[in-house]
């Protein structure tokens, strides 16, 4: 199966140059995120291997017109399904099945420096995860609610 050729992406729109792929394995009913990277920012293309997940990206550029809402999808070994997930967005995502293996190239390198993230389960973003009560990192269970989150540490709509 091929994953990914430049042209083809390009002409959907999607001219970014990856220079990471990484891979997550995780348990059912994990769930890593929402984390984003500010100011060095990754765009990123996710895909599940083997298993089964829920993937959310969410708008986290002030001034957008679409800031705190989110998108998501279901991405598994059967359905082969890719999800993009601009610059600007912050990334999570829920294994539904009994394991899954997760992979994700990214547009810049991972900065540990540059990490942020925002609560799973902040109620202004509405979020409707298949998993109630989820396994989360320790990390995961410290994170803010976007309104919490200093203006200085989230990306701006590019003005063109």
């Amino acid at each position: 199966m091929e994953t990914f050729q430049r042209k083809r992406y390009r002409q959907a729109g999607i001219d970014i140059e990856f220079v990471q792929d990484n891979i997550s394995f995780s348990v059912q009913n994990t769930l890593r995120g929402l984390h984003y990277q500010y100011p060095y920012q990754q765009a990123k293309l996710v895909q599940v291997l083997q298993g089964e997940i829920f993937d959310v990206a969410v708008d986290i550029r002030r001034q957008s017109p679409t800031f705190g809402h989110w998108t998501g999808a279901t991405l598994s070994e059967t359905n082969k399904r890719q999800f993009f997930i601009p610059e600007g967005f912050a990334h999570g995502f829920c294994v539904m099945s009994k394991t899954a293996l997760f992979l994700y190239k990214c547009s810049y390198n991972y900065t540990p420096e540059d990490e942020y993230g925002i609560c799973w389960d902040d109620s202004d973003l509405k979020i409707v995860w298949p998993v109630p009560q989820p396994i989360l990192s320790e990390r995961d269970r410290q994170l803010p609610k976007l309104v919490d989150v200093s203006p200085d540490r989230l990306p701006c709509v590019e003005k063109k």
